[in-house]
């Protein structure tokens, strides 16, 4: 220490006692705090100063009673911390160390002598019961059996495939409203511009590359974004956990160290601000356009239903369209309240009459009117048609687009179903029943040019109309009612990453963990599809905004999988840089189509994607100011340790659950409430709800305890840990009981880990204890030693042997575990109080304008406005104590 220049009175041992709460770092340390990696070793034994050492203190003029162990050996640390201070606290992560030896500063060597002992990693989580839901253990096991895989695939068409199975209604209307139909060349080069456009974007890029980049059977944009998140270190806010890495489901590949690029990416994305800020900005902006879809599928896929009556009915013209519309648009959202189980059961039947229909129209078409059309397989009538149109038929791709809306949808729904199912499904049925309907509208439009403005209906065979109609109408509701059960999904995963005010979730079925209902968006989106019907009064318009909103979501998806690409997958190079570069062109040319169509219809996709992404990164920047400023501001051990057991107040029987953001140390909130309130409950937990970045955390899995003070101090943490797809349905009641018996779960095998881990250390070492005493090193008295064996066969050594001290007995017979036992049922009887912690953040008067507006102001507003936590978890306010605190950032 004297050669390294480290004054004694800054160092600082950080350790765990013994196995107390989960073991803790251990090492010497110069005023502020360094984080290491655990090791896997134990100090054992005691500590203390020579003689001569104490003597260089004094001269220097250090008092003794400044350096000083906190914590203790046997358990009674705070998560297991020891340590020698000097001041403020120090906090670190507990890992796996005790001590059981002598440690002492020896005069004239200037190190430390420990006895460094292996020991096993400490198990943090316990087998409890999480919920009463079925399937929210975890992701549901899929049945890879043939016929269960075509079962899921026939399941898929009525959620998957709706919105992309109703765009013949509509795409050729687009297309010939900014092109006119002067020519062959005009139709046979829309119908291939269509045709390669659906097998390069579903086909090629979704089903054989995007659909595997699934987040363990999740898809979607922030399942990419939690992929990624759980590889690279890039979420905003800081509460990962190294234990978190042990869950089952995490599911880690790591990169390996032949492969630089892979390792230079993780560094560049957890090291650079900028970096972490924009991969958060793109994901947030995928899925506020995946919203957006939920306000025009609904819009265009009714109204383009309904417009096959003006053809029919005389005198149902533009209102009668818009009213009509808006009845069953009213109706839709109306019913969204009784769960997709009961709105939608006859989805996949439907669907697939609905295909199958498409299909047999096409072939009627082509066969009846123009079969030579198939030859727009040849990509080269796709240069004659811009080479005849020019700027027309650039503009002309921004309906082309709409034949792809929805495929999205194959990625985003994936969690539902599996990727064979979904393969299946697209090849098998979805394609050819697609380009066979275009292929019929296309045989039509040679024969018929002046029916481009509603060729679907205008195609269909006279005497089949209204069955056609209906099953059109009921598939254009199905396709809605999946766009809108995905804007709800998004919600909640947005709300799981912080990244959306806290909202009512309802869950409408107790099999199927996936269907939920949220009453706010629900009703906004509603409010929204009729303004846009109402104000647009056509399907063309509407098309304008669609595409946008469809193409800003496959470039965010193709920027997320090339980063996948490139940092988990370690794809080779070229084919990493083909896939952007083949699929992003593409895309980047429809967007610069329907970008022009801004002032016609285009800024609506832009304003919605707007508001939302203004609203999730508001949300998002003001929780992770907060979190950061209860970060810094909580409470030292050093702190707890001076007000003693009693916290400097009186302690009432009565269990209190304190709920707050932290994952490590004693939040400041807490001191507020021993300031605020006249006594404090006997036994405290502190109640961390954590999302961790994966979809399902299984039950066994969900809690960690881990004790904050001594033992007499009677505070401990609990860490509910839930994934982005996890529900939390349980009620105050439920929970109260599984805090209790995990809790005692927890104490049990406490008080069983330290006293093998006690005994047989000692037997272990014995001889150690032995050669280390020949130096001159201080022998204390309370060191205890056992001669018998923690294994000792007791039958080879006759009744002679002696017994195992009470420590290692029947935990019944522990005096220690005993007390605590009985002071947990005596305060479980008392009951339970929920100290809420309401915590806010307001900007500092020197900082700069935009800062003050949006923390001040924005996020107030949001805050005042969303579901506070009582209401989320469900508790009598009678039960409730509030706690307000500021933090100035």
């Amino acid at each position: 220490m004297q050669e390294e220049g480290i004054e004694e009175s800054s160092v600082r041992l950080l350790g765990g006692g013994g196995g107390g709460g989960g073991g803790g770092e251990t090492r010497w340390v110069g005023g502020s705090e360094v984080d290491l990696e655990p090791p896997p070793w134990s100090l054992i034994g005691n500590v203390e100063i020579s003689e001569g050492k104490k003597g260089k203190m004094k001269e220097e003029g250090i008092p003794e009673s400044r350096v000083r162990l906190l914590g203790g050996g046997g358990g009674d640390g705070g998560g297991g911390e020891i340590r020698w201070v000097d001041g403020g606290e120090v906090d670190s992560e507990s890992t796996p160390w005790s001590f059981v030896g002598d440690v002492e500063i020896i005069e004239g060597l200037g190190s430390v002598r420990r006895r460094l002992v292996k020991k096993p990693k400490r198990v943090d989580s316990f087998d409890v019961e999480a919920m009463e839901i079925a399937d929210s253990s975890g992701h549901p096991k899929k049945d890879i059996s043939f016929w269960r895989t075509l079962a899921l695939a026939f399941q898929t068409l009525g959620v998957v495939y709706g919105d992309m199975g109703t765009s013949p209604l509509y795409v050729f209307s687009d297309v010939f409203s900014k092109v006119p139909i002067t020519s062959e060349v005009d139709v046979l080069g829309a119908l291939s511009l269509v045709m390669y456009t659906i097998a390069l974007i579903p086909l090629t890029k979704y089903v054989f590359v995007v659909l595997k980049a699934n987040d363990n059977g999740e898809g979607g944009t922030f399942a990419l974004y939690s992929l990624i998140c759980r590889y690279a270190n890039v979420n905003l806010l800081p509460n990962h956990q190294r234990v978190d890495e042990n869950i089952s489901s995490f599911k880690l590949k790591l990169p390996t160290p032949k492969l630089e690029r892979a390792l230079s990416i993780k560094d560049a994305l957890e090291h650079t601000s900028f970096l972490k800020i924009l991969l958060l900005l793109l994901v947030l902006m995928g899925t506020s356009m995946i919203i957006g879809d939920g306000i025009l599928t609904p819009a265009i896929s009714v109204m383009s239903a309904v417009s096959g009556l003006q053809s029919r009915i005389p005198r149902f013209g533009t209102d009668a369209l818009v009213i009509t519309s808006i009845v069953i648009l009213v109706g839709l959202f109306s019913i969204q309240r009784f769960g997709t189980s009961k709105v939608g059961f006859t989805f996949a039947p439907a669907l697939a009459l609905w295909f199958f229909s498409l299909g047999f129209i096409g072939i009627y078409n082509l066969f009846k009117h123009n079969v030579t059309v198939v030859k727009a397989i040849n990509p080269v009538y796709i240069y004659l048609f811009f080479k005849k149109n020019s700027i027309k038929g650039w503009s002309a791709l921004g309906g082309c687009v709409l034949c792809i809306t929805g495929a999205e949808a194959m990625f985003a729904d994936l969690g539902h179903f599996s990727v064979p199912s979904i393969q299946i499904a697209f090849t098998s049925v979805v394609f050819p029943c697609l380009l066979l309907a275009y292929m019929g509208q296309a045989a039509y439009l040679t024969k018929h040019p002046d029916s481009a403005d509603k060729i679907f209906y205008d195609s269909v065979p006279v005497h089949l109309f209204w069955p056609v109609f209906v099953i059109a109408t009921i598939a254009a509701i199905i396709a809605s009612q999946a766009m809108i059960s995905a804007s709800f999904s998004c919600i909640k995963q947005a709300m799981a990453f912080g990244c959306f005010p806290r909202l009512k979730i309802v869950h409408t079925s107790r099999r199927r963990m996936g269907q939920i209902y949220v009453p706010v968006i629900n009703w906004f989106l509603m409010i929204m599809c009729i303004i846009v019907v109402a104000a647009f009064r056509s399907t063309t318009d509407i098309a304008n905004a669609y595409g946008i909103a469809e193409v800003g979501v496959m470039i965010v998806s193709t920027t997320l999988v090339t980063l996948v690409m490139l940092l988990i997958w370690q794809t080779n190079l070229f084919l990493a840089i083909c896939f952007p570069l083949i699929f992003g062109t593409i895309e980047l040319i429809y967007l610069s189509a329907v970008l022009s169509k801004i002032m016609e219809g285009g800024w609506l996709p832009l304003a919605f994607a707007s508001f939302f992404l203004c609203v999730m990164y508001v949300w998002n920047y003001g929780s992770v100011l907060k979190y950061r400023s209860e970060l810094r501001g909580k409470i030292s051990m050093e702190f707890m340790l001076e007000l003693g057991a009693s916290l400097g107040t009186m302690r009432v029987p009565g269990i209190g659950l304190l709920y707050n953001e932290l994952v490590q140390g004693v939040p400041s909130i807490f001191g507020q409430c021993l300031l605020d309130l006249p006594a404090i409950h006997s036994i405290v937990v502190f109640v961390c709800i954590k999302h961790v970045p994966i979809p399902f955390i299984p039950q066994e899995e969900r809690f960690l305890f881990r004790r904050v003070c001594p033992k007499d101090y009677h505070i401990f943490r609990c860490i509910a840990r839930y994934g982005y797809k996890d529900v939390k349905k349980e009620d105050h009641h439920a929970f109260e009981l599984l805090l209790v018996e995990s809790l005692e779960i927890f104490l049990r095998k406490e008080a069983l880990e330290l006293a093998l881990e006690s005994n047989q250390n000692e037997s272990e070492f014995d001889d150690i204890f032995a050669r280390s005493r020949d130096h001159n090193v201080r022998a204390r008295d309370s060191t205890v030693e056992l001669t018998t064996p923690l294994m000792h066969n007791q039958e080879s050594d006759g009744a002679g042997t002696s017994a195992l001290p009470p420590s290692v007995m029947s935990a019944d017979e522990d005096p220690s575990l005993e007390y605590e036992l009985y002071a947990l049922r005596e305060a479980t009887a008392s009951g339970f109080t929920y100290l809420l912690g309401h915590s806010d953040v307001r900007a500092k008067k020197n900082s700069w304008f935009l800062k003050k507006l949006t923390i001040n102001y924005f996020y107030a507003f949001l805050r005042n406005n969303c579901r506070r936590g009582a209401a989320t978890m469900r508790v009598p306010h009678m039960n409730i104590i509030e706690v307000g605190m500021t933090y100035m950032v």
